[in-house]
């Protein structure tokens, strides 16, 4: 097998391990499957084109969906991320959260979600998410580009409720403001705090605004 960068080290399957079967004899190694699926991520190549010293692409295919169809790259995730807050001397769980929204060119397979973001002057999809104080992230939803952040946020909130539960408070722009600060309060319990930009056509970075802005930079560096 090629040491491609995007390769789990022994640490990192170390711990990734633990949430899969490693008991049944199988005929490719599952550590293998994980390299593809994160060579995959990282290279933004079809499935079809995964290189040939990988298991066949319906292999890992096959794989992939059946540990997204039972939680497990989700529980993968919580376990990094409790594991993650707690070296950094915080909480398992976070108490607050901030949101945000991308509107990104789709490819002609990526996704039947399509729409045009007036705003943006994009044709694609939009990523929804929120992240905790130090950019990880809590909640992600897929929508239509055309949607708008305020009719968005409803969904990507129901989702982080799901699994984090003691988020109390988001943060968000102005374009979040408005009737939603009072539905967010009524439905889901919590506070929405809209930071505003004082001087509208100057640079600045905004109190928590960048940590976001900032994950979603992390998330461009991967093609798919």
């Amino acid at each position: 097998m090629t040491n491609y960068p995007t390769n789990v080290s022994n640490n990192q399957w170390q711990i990734m391990s633990k949430f899969l079967d490693l008991e049944r004899s199988r005929k490719y190694d599952l550590r293998e499957i994980v390299n593809a699926v994160f060579y995959l991520v990282k290279s933004g190549c079809q499935w079809r084109l995964l290189p040939g010293d990988f298991p066949k692409w319906q292999i890992v295919y096959y794989y992939f969906s059946t540990w997204k169809k039972y939680e497990i790259w989700e529980q993968i995730h919580e376990f990094l991320m409790e594991t993650i807050r707690e070296i950094a001397g915080k909480n398992e769980e976070p108490t607050a959260g901030i949101i945000d929204s991308q509107s990104v060119k789709s490819t002609l397979v990526s996704s039947k979600d399509k729409g045009f973001d007036a705003g943006k002057k994009v044709k694609g999809i939009k990523r929804h998410i929120i992240v905790d104080t130090m950019g990880l992230i809590l909640a992600v939803v897929i929508q239509s580009a055309s949607v708008q952040d305020r009719d968005g946020a409803i969904s990507v909130i129901d989702k982080l409720k799901e699994n984090w539960r003691k988020v109390t408070k988001i943060f968000a722009d102005s374009g979040y403001a408005g009737k939603l600060i009072a539905i967010v309060k009524d439905k889901f319990k919590m506070e929405l705090e809209i930071i505003k930009r004082n001087e509208p056509h100057v640079f600045k970075i905004l109190p928590k605004r960048w940590i976001v802005e900032r994950t979603f930079a992390w998330i461009d560096s991967n093609r798919s």
